[in-house]
C-alpha cells in the first residue's frame, strides 16, 4: 500500500468512526500552523520515529500512539487566517529524570534548540525545547525532582 493509499485509508477510517458519534468534549487533533509543512514534516517524522499518515505540500497529519492526530498545517494556506493569540506546548510525559535526561541528551544531539536545560520544576522534573517553528517542545516526568 502507497503512502498516499494508507492515508486516504486512515482518514477514512477515522471519519467512519466519527460518524453517528454525539460531540464528544475531548480534543483529538492538534494542529501546528507551520512556515513549511514538508519541513516540519521531516523534524517530527524524525523527533516521533514515525511518517506521517498523510502528506501533502501544505499539510502533514502524524498519528500518535495515544490516537490523538498531530497536523501541520502551511500557515499561509489557513482560512481564517491565523493570528497568534498565546502561546502552548507539545508536551511528553517520561517515567523518570533518567529519561529526562536521556531525552535532553538525544535531542541536544540532534540540534533540537534547548530553550530551558534540565530542571526541577513544582511539576516535575522537566526540560523545553523548539520546533523549526518555535513551537514549544517540553519533555517531563512527573512528580520527579
Amino acid at each position: 500500500m502507497t503512502q498516499n493509499t494508507a492515508a486516504t485509508a486512515h482518514t477514512a477510517d477515522a471519519t467512519a468512526a466519527l460518524a453517528g458519534q454525539a460531540l464528544k468534549s475531548d480534543p483529538n487533533f492538534l494542529l501546528l500552523y507551520v512556515r513549511s509543512a514538508v519541513e516540519s514534516a521531516g523534524f517530527y517524522a524524525a523527533l516521533l520515529g514515525k511518517a506521517p499518515v498523510e502528506s501533502s505540500p501544505t499539510f502533514a497529519l502524524f498519528a500518535l500512539d495515544s490516537g490523538v492526530m498531530l497536523g501541520l498545517w502551511g500557515a499561509g494556506g489557513v482560512v481564517p487566517a491565523a493570528t497568534a493569540p498565546g502561546g502552548m506546548e507539545l508536551a511528553f510525559a517520561v517515567p523518570d529524570k533518567a529519561a529526562v535526561e536521556a531525552r535532553h541528551a538525544d535531542w541536544t544531539a540532534r540540534g533540537i534548540p534547548v530553550i530551558q536545560p534540565p530542571t526541577a520544576m513544582d511539576f516535575g522534573f522537566t526540560f523545553a525545547a523548539q520546533d523549526p517553528d518555535g513551537h514549544r517542545l517540553r519533555v517531563f516526568a512527573p512528580g520527579a525532582q
